[in-house]
């Protein structure tokens, strides 16, 4: 029986939670018995650390071809657009709506945690307070708030020109390689047709057999997204997240908001693609951003699926797209949101309403600057904990739980990308791809 991919991948998807879990279960007992350096333990150690390298594998597979895909077909979309007004709308309307998702996320998570309250005693017992006070120095901890020391707001727009693209395109700089993508674009397309046609038509051909390169990792996609998933379950569980589930619980409730909410209306607005549509042909692409936890990761999948099964013309698809795996952070800005507000009611400390109108700001142009890799967004939080007077030492207590967390905002993050895709689409020819196609 022959089975669409997104079913494949969501069928590796179980089957690694499931062996997960079944390795996060038996592990203590077998520490406890075996001892340290017993066969058993040996052999359980292999098996995580094989699915890690695999998994890690096919994440670097696709983390290796983002940085071209974003170049060239950003290239080739301003190159199709021709017209420099045309370019200058799409874009107006791209950022446009990326910013109305982006500020009414925020706003929906300061909603939910004011009224969840879910630092509040209701949720967490003293006795559960003062175990999570003891376990707030943690070694990663540390490390996200000293690589954050040097991050201000004011840098975030000061570092989107690229002092040398090259070096952008080493770093995987996603924002400036966005940029020196456009400007590249925009000058070839200011040249003489006879003098850029050779350069269209080589960057065409490399974008081409990128494209081909995505394809083939996606045969392996289910592989992949198992091995992935392992490790995560096996090593984390689902223990942890028992005495901060009223966080985890307020943060998902937003992301579902955000998913099934906002970015509908978005297209149900823009488009005339129906939401059955939308959601059927992003199943895939879903599917990997949970396993991967990173929107840059997972953009090839994104804008191959979004221009074959969405149907959105490609110079749309590549422009948005590429667009949105840096600055459509709608999942992370409301983390950052639910997050500071949680920790300042887990402190006692009181926000204004200056204060939290300031984060809706903070949060929203914070997740702009977070990186397109797992757990990305919490460098960009001590920025928002600072700015209001938060301690930034609770972030050890987000840490725990980020993880799982993350993978959920991922598949928001993306599912944005492609629903202002659909509606840019929508607003230029009237109707984006009205139905799912048979490829990919």
């Amino acid at each position: 029986m022959k089975l669409a991919l997104h079913w494949k991948i969501l069928i590796g998807l179980g089957l690694g939670i499931v062996l997960g879990l079944v390795l996060n279960m038996v592990g203590p007992g077998v520490r406890s018995a075996a001892g340290p350096d017993g066969l058993y333990v040996a052999a359980l150690d292999f098996a995580i650390n094989l699915n890690q390298l695999l998994g890690d594998l096919f994440k670097r597979s696709l983390q290796f071809i983002a940085v071209p895909i974003i170049l060239f077909a950003m290239i080739l979309a301003i190159g199709s657009l021709g017209d420099l007004k045309k370019l200058g709308r799409i874009g107006g309307k791209t950022v446009g709506i990326f910013a109305c998702t982006a500020f009414s996320s925020v706003a929906v998570g300061l909603l939910l945690v004011n009224l969840i309250q879910p630092g509040g005693s209701r949720f967490i017992s003293p006795e559960a307070r003062e175990k999570l006070m003891a376990s707030l120095q943690t070694e990663s901890a540390s490390k996200v708030m000293t690589a954050a020391k040097s991050v201000k707001p004011w840098d975030l727009a000061r570092e989107i020109i690229p002092t040398n693209p090259f070096d952008a395109l080493v770093r995987g700089d996603m924002m400036q390689v966005v940029v020196f993508a456009l400007l590249l674009g925009v000058g070839l397309s200011l040249l003489p047709r006879e003098r850029s046609a050779p350069v269209f038509a080589a960057i065409e051909g490399l974008n081409e057999a990128f494209i081909l390169i995505v394809r083939g990792i996606m045969h392996v996609a289910p592989y992949g997204v198992f091995c992935l998933i392992v490790p995560i379950v096996a090593n984390l569980g689902f223990a942890v997240l028992s005495s901060l589930a009223a966080y985890c619980l307020t943060v998902l409730l937003g992301l579902a908001v955000i998913q099934f909410v906002i970015y509908p209306t978005v297209v149900k607005l823009f488009s005339r693609m129906t939401i059955r549509d939308f959601f059927k042909g992003l199943a895939q692409v879903q599917l990997v951003a949970f396993s991967s936890s990173s929107s840059a990761a997972t953009l090839p999948v994104t804008i191959q699926t979004v221009r074959d099964r969405l149907g959105v013309p490609a110079d749309i698809t590549s422009f948005v797209c590429a667009m949105g795996a840096k600055i459509n952070m709608d999942g992370t800005a409301l983390m950052q949101a639910v997050a500071t507000v949680f920790l300042a009611q887990f402190y006692a400390i009181e926000l204004s309403m200056t204060q939290q109108i300031s984060i809706v700001f903070t949060a929203v142009f914070s997740a702009i600057g977070s990186p397109g890799i797992p757990s990305g967004g919490m460098v960009m939080l001590v920025i928002v904990l600072r700015s209001v007077g938060v301690p930034a030492d609770g972030i050890a207590m987000i840490l725990a739980v980020d993880r799982v967390l993350d993978m959920c905002r991922t598949v928001v993050n993306v599912t944005g990308d492609a629903a202002v895709a659909v509606a840019v689409a929508g607003t230029e020819s009237g109707k984006p791809g009205s139905a799912p196609t048979a490829a990919a």
